[in-house]
């Protein structure tokens, strides 16, 4: 099973209780655009309340989990336009992921960049090949993190740590960033897919109503960051130096932030 969009695609595979998702976004690091976004949130919102699935692996394809957002067909000129396209949007996806019922287990491979180091910050268990990549890249283009990121780093890492690796915007390794407690396990390469259905199905075998409840238990706070994230993200999106970011990335060059 799978939802398209062009290029972009989430294959949907079930083996018994567990559920594997994977990303496709071919020739584009599987960046992910807003429609893969959306067919995202709809697969958890569909599985959490599916009493067959006990645990969702969620990985990327071709070597990759994902590059972050795909920013073609952004448009929005206003304030109000931005909070709409946060609250239609990510917001969904990570109460869904974090508030949502089953457990999680991220399978990295690769870049995990921007929105997608978001992705797999939300998830409950986080296993990564090696040779993974991961960048909290959002500032490298004048942006704050979004996607619940702003949440669920901290929780992994602590504020000060969190706090550094949003404004650095460092490439950080698979090895240091399970020193950071970023990572869960690192396998091999090409192995993390393997081990994250492994630990999926110790997560199978246990109590989900437990689960559910320690979830929600673990996401009171969620929704307060996800309203700073409305709050505040459209006047980074609006800022000058967005529009420099973005036309540093195009043109592979350091951007030179002015504050405006």
């Amino acid at each position: 099973m799978s939802a398209k969009s062009g290029t972009a695609a989430l294959g949907e595979q079930r083996d018994g209780a567990i559920v594997t998702l994977t990303i496709t976004n071919a020739g584009k690091l599987n960046a992910i655009p807003v429609a893969l976004r959306d067919a995202l949130t709809d697969a958890f919102a569909r599985l959490n309340t599916d009493a067959e699935c006990r645990a969702i692996v969620l990985t990327g394809a071709d070597g990759n989990f994902s590059a972050g957002a795909d920013m073609e067909g952004w448009s929005e000129t206003t304030v109000q336009q931005c909070r709409t396209r946060l609250k239609r949007g990510g917001a969904r996806l990570l109460r869904e992921m974090v508030a949502g019922s089953k457990p999680i287990i991220a399978a990295v491979e690769g870049y995990a960049f921007g929105a997608g180091l978001a992705l797999a910050c939300a998830a409950d268990h986080l296993i990564a090949s090696s040779a993974a990549q991961f960048c909290c890249a959002f500032t490298r283009v004048g942006f704050i993190p979004d996607l619940g990121m702003l949440y669920t780093l901290p929780h992994r890492v602590g504020i000060a740590r969190a706090k550094q690796i949003i404004a650095l915007a460092e490439t950080i390794d698979a090895a240091r960033a399970e020193r950071l407690g970023l990572v869960d396990e690192v396998t091999a390469p090409g192995a993390a897919l393997e081990r994250a259905r492994a630990v999926a199905a110790q997560y199978a075998e246990g109590p989900p109503l437990a689960f559910e409840l320690m979830k929600s238990a673990f996401a009171r706070g969620l929704e307060a960051m996800i309203q700073a994230e409305i709050d505040l993200q459209p006047y980074a999106w609006l800022s000058q130096d967005f529009e420099e970011g973005r036309r540093a990335f195009r043109e592979k060059r350091k951007p030179r932030f002015t504050g405006r």
